[in-house]
């Protein structure tokens, strides 16, 4: 598999779990949502996790230390949204909101950290190959 296959995948990542910061503060602001906490915790059901968990990946990259973190952070995000999204539908935004300016978003960092570090080393690679 080539690299620029792993920078498009890592590219659309990045923007795809932008989007969960609004999911989450409209679940906050409803007190509902279409998505359920338990589906949300699942790390492969988004696009990212998907490949993250598929076959797409060649056994080799998935024994590095890029993919592992990435797959780590991408899990520990999943996690943090579905505890934001319970408290939401529960009626608690206070909480919700605090946990989603505080935890949230570091893991949401942290995801974007650590698929842009990938991708750059991705790129270096290309370019040094």
């Amino acid at each position: 598999m080539n690299s620029s296959y792993y920078v498009e995948e890592i590219t659309a990542g990045i923007g795809a779990h932008g989007t969960w910061k609004m999911k989450l503060k409209t679940a906050i602001t409803t007190s509902s949502s279409d998505f359920k906490p338990s589906v949300v915790r699942c790390d492969d059901q988004c696009a990212l996790g998907k490949w993250l968990h598929g076959s797409k990946i060649d056994p080799q990259t998935k024994l590095g230390m890029p993919y592992k973190v990435n797959k780590r952070v991408h899990a520990e995000f999943h996690e943090c949204a579905a505890r934001v999204l319970e408290m939401a539908l529960k009626g608690n935004g206070r909480d919700a909101q605090a946990l989603l300016d505080g935890e949230f978003k570091e893991k949401s960092e942290k995801v974007v950290r650590a698929l842009t570090k990938w991708k750059s080393e991705l790129l270096s690679s290309t370019r040094a190959a």
